[in-house]
């Protein structure tokens, strides 16, 4: 320590978003290393970083005071003034101790809860309420003492400029001082060379001197070193949008002061003669600060049991019900064995009120009819879970392990995720406030960080450089490996030798951003500058599924937030810290594959069939299977990919286990090792089973001697070395892990353990060797089964009932135009039609009748869900509408607005009740105007002369409706516009064999492929984007379409100028050149754009076996073809055992090539029936 030491307490964090760059672990060593005892967080009007901050001192040896720059009002907490009269001032107040961080919680939390607007606010009233156990401070030059001196600059927030009132700012320091104490507020003096700050600090200290109260001096810390002022300021700009160059943009004036200086430096700004106290008073807050967070502690709710039960007798009558319901009564004796060993570990670990919570959630929503998913991680591994419902897989049958979930060699709560229907996850949310108090009850908090290439990005608009720069820069950065992208010091730093794989590749494919930083000027600027800004926090939001439960109201264990009184509310502590203070975090989940499944089985239900229990379907059924080894897996869960459909016609999947193994191999560890395609060719007898080892063999039968599962890797060492469980399970995290440390221990008792076992000592080494290669790749067989199970489901709803299912899918994916393209096209595959929207037939979503899909109203471009509920309330009331008019008569007039009248049009909605979609576009505003008017009159007792029928009928007759249409590609451009994708026809349907033969792959298929790899596509071109380089070069953006998806295109200066003629909106083009992953989403370089040459043999070619081809089959086709006339000819190829034979019809037979004309060909012929 330094002889005369010195503490900061006004630190703002990176938690004090786009204004605080301080890294916490590095102003904290910082502190730590000038001897400095303690330090203080001060975050603005947040509690965020607190748990980190603590934590990080802790480690550190000094100690954290806990604070806040908390946002206050004179006026009322309650009030909503205008934005011109929203007057806020800052103020520091610190907890003394653990009455004082309780306050300090109610604080903030109120300041949200009761004061949120714009900022989080406090007032007088609450403050007085809550003041024991806090220290306050008059503030910065934001603090209402301050502004009341009347500073010439650096006025913050919302207050406004106003002349010196020196007795108005001692009567405002009086009154804190009232409310805390004497000895509690503090009088705060600051110089950052600022002429502000100097003005007014000789009335701070007269003030200080007139009410007795002490001096403290800080430093307005906002990042850890003077040299980091810069990457500051461009986070300043990030903040307001502004450029650096920008004059009059927000900035911190002073020369760059408002780093963590050392304790020589702010006694030498603070000198004891002229500041008596200021620095030794910091030193005296250290020493008086004793707040005691405990970590590690479990503060689980009660749950309510019926009288006569404790949480522990009434789990186990629940428990042993639900064994007798799975498995009979009397129950084996390998049940109550494994019940009666989780039950022992349960109660002594403290957990049974746990399980109850669980099990009473999932009994409230299964109660409700909300969908639960069968379970999701190790959860599955526990009897005492399946017997309560909780999970629907039987561990003991699929041999998964009880201590792979719940090890009584650690102190952890238990954490089962709960997968719910995604339309009513917030149903079970509400449930848990109801239960346990919504006081005890939030969602939990989580941040966005700024990323690498977003830094980049960010640094170079806010120092004014092109878009283009920050864009080549940002895509310089190395591919993601394994979904984790590199940081700019990985990139730009060589790592060392015994650097990890990873690491060495980062460094390796990030040649490109060295380049530009050694020879670009401007290039070299941004990333220094996004240095500074990489890995800040940028926003909080709320965690897709994390809830937590609290036994006691959430204010007395940590600070919540409501930002607005229709807001969630929500945890200021991230799930980690949640997590340490012992508190219970939930993750209820929402998943769409379940609210699928639940509507196919809705729809199968109305279509008049019985409703499949889904849960009790045969893990054997062979429809379900021939579906699956065909690899037609699109829509279905975990199974829909490329590579993986390519993977499972490789393995050629038989039964359940195989579907789970799929699961677990279709990762990025399992094939980076080839583990995948080695168990395929094992288990269809293209390689050779190899037993890793002898003495294992038995445990791996079941995988063909391939360690896939991490439960494996348990069963080995309890099986070889005498492991229990538990400490199988602890061998397991530390082999995932890879700290050598942790592995030689591990290696040093498995050995051991196996030489206890009698085997020889190398087998022991051998073994583990093999174990600790195959642990790097396997994964959770308890969650493989659990999601295998859901996917199996999804495949036997598509392969029994596919238009159901495909009419689920589309609902759930409606607002994603890609995923909707990819199942439409899906549905032409499998043959089922999709017709347009129709006011008559269609409802909210997507619907089947007669094994076609109607899509969905609200699915419609500019038609909500209410709008859409108005018309078919309508319908419903007075039946089909039989007219435009009829239509306009009977809808509530708040549905008839004429954008999403327009919008129904345009998609066809009207096309059933007899009029072109041009003529009624042409009409409908002069319709609608005169219903409007007429329903108005009516409304206030004015009819018409000649009564209602005849006044409508008169009007109609005014706007004649013309029988003219659109040409196809007008009328397909709108359709496409309003739904998203063309659905009666398709432009390319026509060229589709040109275009198969033409192209290499399909663009649902790029991102399974490799960075830069050579790709030729096709499609229809469209949202044309022409820019300029710094050099004045042509650059075109595109997005190519094709029956599966869309793609951005890129195209530079030679390819612009040899094939930018080509570029024209809906011209069908083949596009050759490579695939880029370096951005957020797959882009393809062209190389080439021609347009797709189509060929004069543009034949429908129906493929059929000829013993289907019986006179039946015959007359059918006839119907079939004759119903779709046209102009391209049509054959016949006919196969049987020996051969193949091709029959051209004649020209009486020849078809216009669309959608439902396909369709129609595979319900007569199969899947395969059309070429």
């Amino acid at each position: 320590m330094p002889p005369d030491p010195f503490a900061h307490l006004h630190l703002h964090t990176e938690y004090s978003m786009l204004d605080g760059a301080a890294r916490i672990d590095e102003v904290v060593a910082i502190a730590a290393a000038d001897g400095q005892p303690g330090m203080g967080i001060t975050d603005h009007g947040v509690l965020y970083g607190v748990v980190d901050f603590v934590r990080s001192a802790n480690s550190a040896g000094i100690k954290p005071v806990v604070g806040i720059e908390a946002y206050f009002t004179d006026g009322s907490r309650f009030d909503r003034p205008s934005r011109d009269a929203n007057e806020r001032f800052h103020l520091l107040l610190f907890a003394e101790n653990d009455v004082g961080y309780r306050n300090l919680m109610k604080l903030s939390s109120r300041s949200f809860l009761e004061g949120y607007y714009y900022k989080p606010r406090m007032d007088f009233d609450l403050l007085a309420e809550h003041s024991e156990g806090i220290i306050a401070t008059s503030g910065c030059l934001g603090g209402l003492v301050p502004q009341l001196l009347g500073p010439d600059a650096g006025v913050e927030e919302n207050s406004k400029a106003r002349s010196r009132d020196f007795d108005a700012a001692l009567k405002a320091a009086g009154k804190f001082q009232d409310i805390f104490g004497s000895e509690n507020f503090f009088i705060e003096v600051m110089d950052h060379n600022i002429p502000a700050q100097r003005q007014i600090t000789p009335d701070l200290v007269d003030i200080a001197s007139r009410l007795g109260a002490p001096l403290l001096a800080t430093n307005d810390a906002h990042y850890a070193t003077a040299s980091q002022a810069s990457a500051h300021d461009a986070l300043l700009c990030i903040q307001t949008g502004a450029f650096r160059s920008d004059e009059s943009r927000f900035r911190f004036h002073g020369d760059d002061e408002y780093y963590v200086k050392s304790s020589a430096q702010m006694r030498a700004l603070f000198p004891e003669g002229t500041y008596p106290g200021a620095c030794d008073n910091t030193l005296a807050i250290v020493e008086r600060s004793s707040v005691e967070f405990e970590f590690g502690k479990i503060l689980l709710p009660t749950f309510p049991v019926p009288k006569g039960h404790t949480e522990l007798s009434y789990l186990e009558e629940l428990i042993f019900a639900g064994a007798r319901e799975r498995y009979g009564d009397p129950l084996p004796d390998e049940v109550r064995e494994r019940i009666a060993h989780e039950m022992g570990i349960i109660d002594s670990m403290g957990f049974p009120a746990y399980f109850l919570i669980v099990w009473d959630l999932i009994r409230f929503a299964r109660e409700k009819g909300i969908r639960v998913g069968p379970g999701r991680g190790s959860a599955a591994g526990s009897i005492v879970s399946y017997c309560l419902g909780i999970t629907n897989l039987d561990p003991i049958e699929y041999g998964l392990i009880f201590e792979r979930f719940l090890n009584p060699g650690r102190r952890e709560m238990p954490d089962i995720d709960m997968d719910f229907d995604e339309r009513y996850r917030s149903d079970v949310i509400h449930y848990a406030a109801e239960t346990y108090g919504s006081d005890h009850v939030a969602q939990i908090i989580t941040f966005s960080t700024i990323k690498g290439k977003q830094a980049i990005r960010d640094a170079a608009r806010v120092l004014g450089h092109p878009y283009g720069l920050g864009d080549q820069v940002a895509k310089a950065m190395p591919p993601a490996i394994l979904g984790k992208e590199a940081t700019l010091g990985q990139v730009l730093q060589p790592p060392p030798d015994d650097a990890p794989a990873d690491l060495k590749d980062w460094y390796a494919n990030g040649q490109g951003l060295r380049d530009l930083y050694q020879k670009d000027p401007a290039a070299k600027e941004s990333v220094d500058v996004a240095l500074g800004l990489e890995g800040l926090r940028r926003q909080d939001s709320i965690h897709a599924a994390a809830v937590v439960i609290s036994p006691q109201p959430l204010t007395d264990l940590i600070p919540i937030q409501r930002k607005g009184e229709e807001a969630e509310v929500v945890t200021q502590y991230e799930m980690g810290g949640v997590e340490a203070l012992g508190l219970l975090k939930m993750d209820f989940l929402g998943l769409r594959n379940l609210s699928i499944i639940e509507r196919t089985l809705e729809l199968i239900e109305d279509a008049g069939e019985e409703r499949p229990d889904i849960d009790r379907i045969p893990l054997d059924d062979e429809k379900t299977f021939e579906l699956l080894r065909s690899g037609e897996t699109i829509g279905v869960f975990q199974l829909e990919g490329t590579a993986m459909r390519s993977l499972i016609r490789r393995l050629v999947p038989d039964s359940f286990e195989d579907i789970v193994a799929l699961n677990a191999l279709y990762r990025p560890g399992p094939m980076g090792a080839d583990m995948h395609n080695l168990y395929a060719d094992r288990k269809n007898g293209r390689a050779e089973i190899e037993p890793i080892h002898p003495s294992v063999t038995h445990l791996l039968e079941g995988t063909y001697q391939i360690m896939v599962y991490q439960e494996q890797v348990m069963q080995v060492a309890q099986a070889m070395a005498g492991y229990s469980m538990a400490e199988a399970d602890q061998l397991r995290k530390a082999m995932g892990k890879k700290i050598k440390s942790l592995m030689d221990a591990e290696k040093e008792k498995f050995v051991a353990g196996c030489v206890g076992n009698g085997h020889a000592e190398e087998v022991g080494v051998e073994l583990f060797g093999l174990i600790a290669h195959f642990s790097g790749y396997g994964f959770n067989r308890s969650h493989a089964a659990c999601y295998g199970f859901v996917g199996y489901q999804t495949a036997y709803l598509k392969a029994h009932h596919p238009a159901e299912y495909l009419a689920a899918i589309l609902t759930a994916t409606k607002k994603d135009k890609d995923r909707t393209a990819l199942y439409l096209n899906e549905c032409r595959n499998m043959g089922i039609e999709v017709l347009v929207p129709d006011v008559n037939e269609s409802d909210m979503d997507f619907t089947v009748a007669d094994g076609r899909i109607r899509f969905g109203l609200s699915a419609i471009r500019n038609v909500g869900e209410g709008v859409v509920g108005m018309i078919v309330g309508a319908r419903k009331a007075g039946g089909p509408f039989t007219s435009f008019q009829d239509f306009a008569d009977r809808v509530d007039p708040l549905a008839l607005n004429k954008r999403t009248v327009e919008s129904l049009i345009k998609a066809g909605a009207f096309d059933a009740l007899g009029q072109t979609r041009k003529g009624l576009f042409l009409a409908f505003e002069s319709i609608l105007d005169a219903t409007l008017e007429r329903r108005r009159n009516e409304d206030m007792g004015q009819f018409s002369l000649f009564g209602e029928d005849q006044s409508a009928g008169l009007e109609v007759g005014r706007v004649p409706i013309t029988d003219d249409e659109w040409s196809q590609k007008v009328r397909l451009s709108f359709e496409k516009e309003m739904l998203g994708r063309y659905i009666s026809d398709h432009p390319l349907l026509r060229a589709r064999n040109s275009m198969r033969s033409a192209t290499t792959v399909s663009i649902a298929e790029l991102p399974d492929l490799s960075d830069r790899a050579p790709v030729t596509i096709g499609g229809l071109v469209s949202t044309i984007t022409r820019k300029w380089t710094r050099n004045g070069d042509p650059m075109v953006f595109f997005e190519l379409e094709d029956l599966n998806g869309s793609v951005e295109v890129l195209m530079f200066k030679n390819t612009v100028g040899e094939y930018g003629m080509n570029i024209v909106e809906d011209n069908i083009v083949v596009v050759s050149g490579h695939l880029d992953h370096r951005g957020d989403q797959v882009k393809v370089r062209s190389r080439t754009v021609e347009e797709l040459a189509l060929s004069d043999d543009e034949t429908v070619r129906v493929l059929v076996p000829a013993a289907r081809l019986s006179p039946e089959t015959v007359k059918r086709l006839k119907a079939i073809l004759s119903n779709h006339p046209g102009a391209t000819p049509v054959q016949l190829h006919l196969s049987n055992g020996t051969g193949h034979k091709i029959l051209q019809l004649s020209d009486d037979h020849r078809v216009e090539p669309r959608s439902a004309l396909f369709a129609e060909l595979k319900e007569l012929l199969g899947q395969r029936a059309v070429g």
